[in-house]
């Protein structure tokens, strides 16, 4: 054999090994998120359903503690060694990882015009001209209620908060059950599940949360006060302890049947019907006094993108082209009952908790979380100010309007609209 031969042969062979490697490569892609309390769905359900269509694309799916998942992408993402496809915060979180060029845009990507608007807008830029992350799903606030208790105290799901405190009293009286099931340990339940739950039907959705931002309104308006007013009533209800209640205390509170109305994200359908063994209902938030149209925060929560440094774009967009199709949306929705989809797709809810939510938009106004868009970029983080505040009025240790007068005092230091 000539040298020529023998180093041609040793050539193609060359040849052909980086060419398995980078099939190898290309055939598989890692998500990062933070939801790990449904990496068996994502396991068993959803990659399946996408190796159907894709069989050789292989997919580990990549959990996080979501309180730690921020951080850990974070350093990931800067260390080039996060994975393929991202999972998206709504709004600010991840526009910073697109200005970043940590996260491509997305814009022509199939599929991506079945999304209206609206739901685009928690992953695009403040234009409107580029989305980053394919929506996934929002989801709903409002009031599970444990319907044995209701029946023992005679007690309709309440539309007005006269009716809602009437029914607290009465809970309080019969003493079977703690009326309301929510601690301030953790402060976030406080504001997300508390503030951000009651809250627009006071500040009147999309029209207050709009007026924030452009600075026509403040936190330390009446409307904004007379929330937190109305946490501050709930303290007498929370049962003893509550200031030392964790969220899976909440869960485990409410799932043994001990507890009567639990102020509810929609995510917690899912927890519920592992675990509690009475029939639960849903209602939307009471209405304030002499209000007659409703708003609920139904929250774009959870989209995707690909990771500006992946080795495999190429797979990791036909992934996201699949998480754009009504096959997705039905699959997600009723895998995972309260994350609701927000593709202009018909999708037929199976659960019937997860479908009485999501019909709240028939007849409520939606709205986002009044704290995510532009608002949470300073310093301090308004977020996390927020569950500060809102956990010291359920506490009794600040009032309403000084919990107004210190969110606004600190937007101030740092957002100045219009300037």
């Amino acid at each position: 054999m000539s040298k020529g031969f023998a180093w041609m042969r040793g050539g193609v062979a060359l040849a052909a090994l980086f060419a398995g490697l980078a099939a190898a490569q290309a055939g598989s892609l890692k998500i990062e998120s933070w939801r790990n309390d449904d990496a068996d769905i994502w396991n068993n359900t959803i990659i399946p359903a996408f190796n159907k269509h894709y069989p050789d694309i292989k997919i580990e799916f990549s959990a996080t503690q979501p309180a730690d998942y921020d951080a850990a992408l974070n350093a990931k993402l800067d260390g080039g060694t996060a994975g393929d496809l991202i999972t998206c915060r709504p709004f600010d979180r991840s526009l910073q990882l697109y200005q970043k060029h940590q996260i491509d845009g997305l814009n022509g990507l199939t599929g991506l015009d079945n999304f209206p608007d609206v739901a685009k807008a928690a992953w695009s830029t403040d234009d409107g001209k580029t989305t980053f992350c394919v929506p996934m799903a929002s989801v709903i606030h409002g009031f599970f209620y444990n319907e044995d208790a209701f029946k023992k105290i005679g007690a309709k799901p309440p539309k007005t908060m006269a009716e809602f405190h009437d029914i607290l009293d009465k809970l309080k009286k019969d003493g079977t059950y703690t009326p309301i099931d929510m601690g301030t340990a953790d402060q976030w339940e406080a504001a997300t599940m508390g503030f951000q739950n009651i809250g627009p039907d006071y500040w009147k959705g999309e029209t207050g949360r709009l007026a924030l931002i452009a600075g026509k309104e403040k936190y330390s308006d009446p409307e904004y006060v007379a929330v937190f007013s109305e946490l501050a009533s709930w303290a007498p209800y929370m049962g003893n302890g509550y200031q030392a209640q964790k969220y899976p205390d909440s869960q485990n509170l409410f799932s043994l049947g001990k507890a009567a109305i639990y102020p509810a994200g929609s995510w917690d359908i899912s927890t519920f019907r592992k675990d509690a063994q009475f029939p639960i209902g849903a209602f939307p938030p009471p209405l304030p006094a002499g209000d007659t149209e409703c708003y609920i925060s139904d929250h774009t929560d959870i989209g995707m993108g690909v990771n500006a440094a992946s080795k495999n774009k190429e797979d990791a967009k036909k992934f996201l082209e699949w998480l754009a199709t009504p096959e997705f949306a039905e699959l997600y929705a009723n895998a995972l009952p309260g994350f609701f989809p927000l593709s202009k797709a018909a999708v037929t809810i199976k659960d019937p908790l997860a479908a009485e939510m999501v019909g709240w938009r028939k007849d409520c106004k939606s709205t986002i979380r009044n704290s995510y868009q532009i608002l949470n970029r300073g310093t301090p983080n308004l977020e996390n100010e927020l569950w500060g505040v809102s956990a010291q009025v359920m506490n009794g240790a600040m009032t309403p309007d000084a919990a107004g007068k210190q969110l606004q005092a600190d937007l101030d230091k740092w957002y100045h609209p219009g300037k």
